[in-house]
């Protein structure tokens, strides 16, 4: 038999004819590596975010090294609120080649300034939410709920 030492952090496995295959890692693995459910991970796939999965000879999912790249990149743009729609498009440009960066890097930059949109109306309702909790603090303290700054100074 020949040994063939897992290349990713994967594990080796009797294949047929009694050779020794290395596999990479199974959806359960990945799931629990980037905090995302298996489901979760198959829709990816489904939807045309993530490349085709190669299989095990029994058709499990067989995640390796550059899959777990692409897992980890479109993990990071979907919580970073990137559309469904637009990681679709940037899994198509990446597969046709380097002369697809200037629509990669608008798509990046786009929903960059999406986020900064989102950190910019967070940070007006914290403000907001601050200043109603400053606001009950001292009505606990006086027994009197005031919305005048002033009152009391």
């Amino acid at each position: 038999m020949e040994y063939n030492q897992a290349v990713t952090q994967g594990r080796p496995v009797l294949a047929g004819g009694g050779i020794w295959r290395s596999y990479g890692m199974t959806i359960k693995e990945v799931s629990e590596k980037f905090g995302i459910t298996q489901d979760t991970l198959r829709y990816y796939e489904k939807a045309g975010i993530l490349p085709r999965i190669a299989r095990t000879p029994g058709g499990a999912r067989d995640y390796q090294a550059e899959d777990l790249d692409w897992v980890e990149h479109m993990v990071c743009l979907r919580r970073a609120g990137m559309p469904v729609e637009s990681l679709v498009e940037y899994l198509r440009l990446s597969q046709m080649g380097d002369g697809t960066f200037p629509q990669r890097l608008r798509l990046l930059q786009e929903q960059r300034e999406n986020l900064i949109g989102q950190q910019e109306q967070l940070l007006s309702a914290l403000k907001r939410l601050d200043y109603k909790i400053s606001r009950y603090r001292a009505a606990v303290e006086t027994g009197r709920l005031s919305w005048d700054d002033t009152e009391g100074n």
